[in-house]
């Protein structure tokens, strides 16, 4: 009786040792004929986004200054007609980290937007020109009024969707992206750029609805936006390429400092603290070395 009550424990560890292995391999079991039959009739599922090189990738990853600044250009030139940036105010602009426009700049930009404040005295909103201190209005009083505008379409606010969005990697490269050297964070920008450079033709088995439009990128690939990028639809002044692919790249990594604006001083304080660590342990260390080592052990 003893033996078995011994051994029962030893049982159920390796009868859950045996389930975990069961499931970490079932990803890797060849699929029976019932499950492809499924796979052949679920909707497409989306492709994976190219992976890009960005100046704040990594531990010493710093924001580019001139490719934010084309980047606000194009959020300001086409993006902002439809989506909003509720979160950003005009004076963070002028931040440091960040495009670092000047006071007079971010002063000037504020004033050509129309605020509504209120109520006055009389108990009436009005509109004022947009000071240093307000955030930018959105381009629609609210959701129904985009909707309404846009055939049913609401598009998303710019403020963190570059933390929003992402994909999966998958095993086992999500197990990286935790190591120093190996991190992978910028899921959401890669995503962003491949959705705007991903607008094609859909194949001849696929009908898309009105008003919808065929990208590989997008969950169903079928988005109602429509291409917002083209070649030389925004002028740069500084001789960067006016073309789709750095149009998305700027716009991308703008909106990664909208959603992330201390980055840089993050990564900053964060070594700061890796080095004195380091330097700590090592005077602990010696500390030691020096007490014990008259010690007999």
């Amino acid at each position: 009786m003893r033996k078995a009550q011994a051994k029962s424990p030893m049982k159920r560890l390796a009868s859950l040792s045996i389930l975990l292995v069961g499931v970490a391999l079932a990803p890797f079991a060849p699929a029976s004929a019932q499950e492809h039959a499924d796979a052949s009739e679920s909707p497409r599922h989306e492709e994976k986004p190219v992976r890009h090189d960005w100046s704040f990738a990594g531990a010493f990853g710093r924001y580019d200054k001139a490719q934010l600044r084309r980047g606000f250009k194009v959020y300001k030139e086409v993006c902002s007609t439809c989506h909003s940036i509720k979160l950003l105010a005009f004076r963070n602009l002028s931040q440091p980290g960040g495009p670092e426009l000047s006071e007079q700049e971010v002063e000037a930009l504020a004033a050509s937007y129309q605020i509504k404040d209120g109520p006055n005295e009389q108990g009436e909103y009005f509109n004022r020109p947009g000071r240093a201190s307000d955030t930018f209005p959105p381009p629609f009083p609210n959701e129904q009024a985009a909707r309404a505008a846009l055939a049913g379409n609401y598009p998303p606010d710019f403020s963190v969707l570059a933390k929003a969005r992402g994909y999966s990697r998958g095993f086992p490269l999500f197990l990286f992206d935790a190591l120093p050297g190996f991190s992978y964070q910028e899921h959401g920008v890669d995503y962003i750029v491949s959705l705007m450079e991903g607008y094609s033709d859909p194949p001849p088995d696929v009908k898309l609805p009105d008003g919808q439009f065929y990208d590989p990128y997008m969950p169903g690939r079928r988005i109602g936006m429509p291409p917002p990028l083209s070649d030389g639809s925004v002028t740069y002044d500084d001789g960067a390429p006016q073309t789709l692919d750095q149009y998305a790249k700027d716009v991308a990594a703008f909106m990664m400092w909208v959603a992330e604006p201390h980055l840089d001083a993050r990564k900053r304080i964060g070594l700061g603290v890796v080095g004195f660590l380091i330097v700590f342990a090592a005077l602990l260390y010696f500390t030691k070395r020096k007490i014990w080592s008259k010690v007999a052990h």
